[in-house]
């Protein structure tokens, strides 16, 4: 798979992810009925899921997916390689605490969230993060910055 098609399937994810939030920040609760329901479901604790909370989150996808093809593209400079690095970094955590989640450590395995987390959330993260990952490392950044992604984030420039 070529580098930008990696950072268009992993910015693709990000962007329906940013998208759901967007739709539940207008107050609607698909697939759950009510709002502490969904917020159980999907956190497995009650947050508030109100625009204060879903639109900085929308953001943070949709500027992690823009950092992902700005990378692959070979724009974006060393932005979009931390950019990519976080998104990889951010997909690997939740990755592993949702292992953790799926052992039943902090999550009981009658609910919702238990059962999303062991056939969604988790699997999406673990296969998201490599793929992120291989786009930070990604090609240099440009002919005149450097060798590659190793001296970009190494040289302090």
């Amino acid at each position: 798979m070529r580098l930008r098609d990696k950072a268009a399937v992993v910015a693709g994810v990000l962007t329906v992810d940013a998208a759901i939030h967007l739709y539940w920040a207008t107050g609607a609760t698909w697939p759950a009925r009510s709002p502490d329901s969904l917020s159980r479901a999907v956190l497995n604790l009650e947050v508030p899921f109100t625009p204060p909370t879903l639109l900085p989150v929308a953001g943070l996808l949709l500027s992690g997916s823009a950092l992902l093809l700005a990378r692959a593209n070979g724009r974006g400079g060393r932005l979009a390689v931390l950019g990519s690095g976080a998104v990889a970094a951010g997909t690997a955590l939740r990755g592993a605490a949702g292992l953790v989640w799926a052992t039943g450590v902090g999550a009981d395995t009658a609910t919702p969230f238990y059962w999303l987390n062991l056939l969604a959330y988790t699997p999406a993260c673990l296969g998201l993060a490599p793929l992120a990952l291989r786009v930070a490392r990604g090609a240099p950044i440009a002919a005149d910055e450097g060798a590659g992604v190793k001296a970009a984030l190494l040289s302090g420039r």
